[in-house]
């Protein structure tokens, strides 16, 4: 039997036909390799056929979980097994359907018996499975083997090739024999990593070629695992005159059995490197449709053809130079760590390419859901966006679980710390940023900080008639940015490379100014291009950091000013344009603490001194339970407070008390310091049954001055802005003025100078202000917020 149509599965299960027996050999090897643990254990049979295995794990003590893709298989299961508890016969096709019914707990046991043979994507399908066992899990295939196989029936074995392929990305492998079956035992998934590799030195002067990048109607890319021990892309040598798309249409007739009309074959990028010193001219075609099934019509050069998912690239083996390189000019990011080569992209009118699995499907509504009950998309132009947009095709580096998770961001890009310099922000936040915008149809909007996705939900929201430009300083991020939206885009936004800090290219800058503008990464100060860019009423949302705290802020343009509507507590990556700021940092106590002025700086002078002496102390009364929101105090003392920064502690035990890694807001004196946290002063087993006060530590001689004006600080804001639903602590009135803006011309508040502006915050019960900075002479009564 070497069926692999469904139909013909089908029909031999409902023949009444079977399968081979499981052995004596093969129920006692599970006996001893696999037992279920302590307490009974879940396993997962993928093949069950009509259940006899299946029957047997449950005997050993496992919650089975058994699949096929035959109904008819199931339905005899069902029947001849009725008695049989613990079982959920499950109608599934392992390497196309949704895995949604399977169990979301992960398995101690995953088995395949007489199957993997059977299966098209043998490694997508594995490492998948992989993926769905505990830490201590194993996984069992049982497979007949070629040398004992008759050759009629070469089909349903595997050669030992193949079985050295299958065990390669495992910790342990054992092998037993069951029969004439090999029974292999496989814990530990380990992935090797993608390592460009390539073939023997050739004999020509140059090498010209074409490679065809194809993908299936999940989205997954096809590779061969050819003979010479790695994987490739179909592809080959062109022939005389023959053009690049040509020869990428030839080679994937000839090597896959899969047909291509010309006109879907897009030359996309030309690399260029060499092989041995031989220099190499590719050309990077993509395919946007095909027809025909996939075959092995040269297995004298390939093992077998598989489509592989994009982000498990980064644990693909053995891959050809080339083929990587193409790989990576198509979906920028899937391939770390590649040898150099010069890339040449080309401006190409590529339609669309579609694509996903029901899983992406599924996944992305959930994730919407989850925003919409979150309360961050109100609008039904947002929601069908969420719905709609594919996020995963935008980081097609992360699965698909990470992809949608709507509450986290997706890292894309580090520099050499470490340091995340580019992500797709968390989607609650992409939504609510954009519901800020209030975006009617036909807006065109300006968004400074590129990816691709956030770009394409506005133009969902915008509609058929609006558009977006996105802007980007780093060329990779620009480039990454592009493909995606060819790949998956709607055509309405235009990536261009440059520093957004100065806006948009005037040539893409509406007559009139944009209709709103969204910043995408975190800003010390506001651009005035930004402001001078977008509409009169027109909206732009960015992430302000203000005393080194984030907030997503919308504002409204009326004239020169920028009125601030509403606050969301954030965090992006870190600006790299002509704005980006180093913070100021001081270090004291051998490195043991470090003090952040993120809005100025102070005199630390005989704050070591200070540090070493004794500790003043005043508790505040204020109390918070858990799960208590207190950002609207740091943002608070950090714009009302002379001298405020942020103490940071680098290990435990230190003078302060501060825990490794975190930090208090502090302000400064002469030779003094004063800082705000606070201690549990109530316990219990519940979180609701745990409370915590807000207590000042400080330092130095002026130390208990500033211990009381920060102290003042926590009872006016307890007073006047704290609320006991987290959603509804007041927000400042905010104003923000040009830089230069005279004194006089300033409304009433709190002034924050920056380079490029003026931020005038007006907190409930702080009347009567000068419109001035704080100074740090400032006394007790001005934080009280008296006049």
């Amino acid at each position: 039997m070497t069926y692999i149509a469904r139909e013909q599965w089908e029909q031999h299960y409902s023949d009444g036909r079977g399968f081979r027996q499981v052995g004596e050999r093969e129920r006692a090897l599970l006996a001893e390799h696999t037992p279920a643990p302590d307490g009974g254990g879940r396993a997962l049979e993928v093949g069950c056929g009509t259940g006899e295995l299946t029957v047997y794990l449950a005997s050993l003590g496992y919650r089975v979980d058994a699949v096929d893709f035959a109904g008819s298989a199931l339905a005899r299961a069902r029947e001849e097994h009725a008695d049989v508890a613990g079982v959920r016969w499950l109608q599934l096709d392992i390497e196309r359907d949704d895995p949604a019914p399977l169990h979301d707990a992960l398995y101690d046991l995953v088995i395949m018996r007489l199957m993997y043979p059977f299966v098209r994507d043998r490694e997508r399908v594995l490492r998948g499975l992989g993926e769905r066992l505990r830490a201590n899990g194993v996984l069992v295939v049982i497979t007949p083997v070629a040398a004992n196989t008759p050759a009629q029936r070469r089909g349903i074995a595997l050669d030992e090739d193949e079985i050295a392929v299958l065990t390669a990305g495992w910790e342990t492998v054992e092998r037993h024999d069951a029969d004439g079956l090999a029974f292999l035992v496989l814990r530990g998934p380990r992935h090797t990593g993608t390592r460009a590799v390539e073939k023997g030195p050739t004999t020509g002067h140059a090498l010209t070629g074409a490679l065809a990048v194809v993908t299936d109607d999940a989205g997954r890319v096809l590779l061969g695992r050819s003979r010479h021990g790695m994987l490739e892309l179909p592809g080959g040598k062109t022939s005389g005159p023959e053009d690049f798309a040509a020869a990428a249409v030839r080679e994937l007739a000839e090597e896959t059995g899969l047909i291509v009309d010309p006109a879907d074959a897009y030359v996309v990028t030309m690399l260029v490197d060499d092989s041995h010193g031989v220099p190499r001219l590719t050309a990077v075609v993509r395919i946007t449709a095909w027809s025909g099934e996939l075959s092995n019509p040269e297995p004298d050069k390939f093992a077998r053809w598989e489509f592989f998912d994009l982000h498990a690239l980064d644990g693909a083996g053995a891959v050809f130079a080339p083929s990587a390189q193409a790989l990576d000019a198509v979906w920028p990011g899937v391939v770390p760590s590649l040898p150099p080569v010069v890339s040449y992209p080309l401006a190409v009118e590529q339609p669309p390419v579609p694509g996903e699995p029901a899983e992406a499907v599924r996944l992305r509504q959930a994730m919407a859901q989850t925003v919409i009950d979150g309360g961050w998309a109100p609008s039904e132009a947002v929601r069908n966006a969420l719905r709609s947009v594919p996020r995963h095709r935008f980081a097609p580096e992360a699965d698909l679980a990470a992809a949608y998770d709507g509450d986290r961001a997706i890292i894309t890009r580090r520099d050499g710390t470490g340091a995340a310099i580019s992500s797709v922000s968390a989607a609650w936040l992409q939504a609510d940023m954009i519901e800020s915008l209030c975006l009617k149809p036909g807006a065109i909007v300006f968004e400074a900080g590129s990816g691709g996705y956030n770009a394409e939900l506005i133009a969902h929201v915008a509609g058929p008639e609006g558009r977006v430009v996105t802007v980007d300083i780093d060329p990779w991020v620009v480039r990454r940015t592009r493909r995606f939206l060819t790949e998956a885009g709607s055509g309405r936004v235009t990536a261009v490379e440059a520093d957004a800090t100065l806006g948009a290219p005037a040539h893409l800058v509406p007559r009139g100014g944009f209709d709103a503008g969204v910043i995408t990464y975190n800003c010390w100060d506001i651009s005035p291009a930004w402001r001078e860019q977008l509409a009169e009423g027109g909206r732009l949302v960015l992430p302000l950091e203000i005393g080194g705290y984030t907030r997503a802020i919308m504002f409204e343009r009326r004239g020169e000013v920028l009125h601030a509507r509403r606050f969301t507590h954030c965090g992006f990556v870190r600006d790299q344009g002509q704005h980006a700021r180093a913070v100021p940092a001081v270090p004291v106590l051998d490195g043991g603490l470090t003090l952040r002025f993120d809005d100025g700086a102070a005199d630390t002078k005989g704050l070591e001194e200070a540090l070493r002496g004794r500790r003043h102390e005043v508790a505040t009364g204020i109390t918070m339970g858990a799960g208590v929101y207190f950002g609207s105090l740091q943002l608070y003392a950090a714009t009302t407070l002379p001298g405020f920064c942020r103490l940071h502690a680098h290990q435990d035990g230190g003078v302060t008390a501060i825990a490794k890694d975190h930090d208090a807001p502090a302000i400064t004196g002469d030779a003094s310091l004063a800082y705000l946290t606070y201690v549990q002063t109530r316990h219990g087993e519940h979180p609701e049954d745990k409370e915590w006060e807000w207590v000042v530590h400080a330092f130095g001689e002026q130390g208990p001055q500033l211990a009381e004006q920060l102290a003042a600080t926590v009872w006016a804001w307890d007073r006047n802005v704290r609320a006991d639903d987290n959603d509804q602590h007041v927000d400042p009135g905010l104003a923000v003025h040009p830089a230069g803006t005279p004194d006089h011309l300033l409304p009433a508040g709190d002034v924050l100078d920056k380079e490029h502006c003026r931020l005038v915050f007006r907190w409930p019960g702080r009347n009567g202000h000068l419109p001035a900075p704080a100074r740090p002479t400032d006394t007790v009564a001005t934080a009280k917020g008296e006049a």
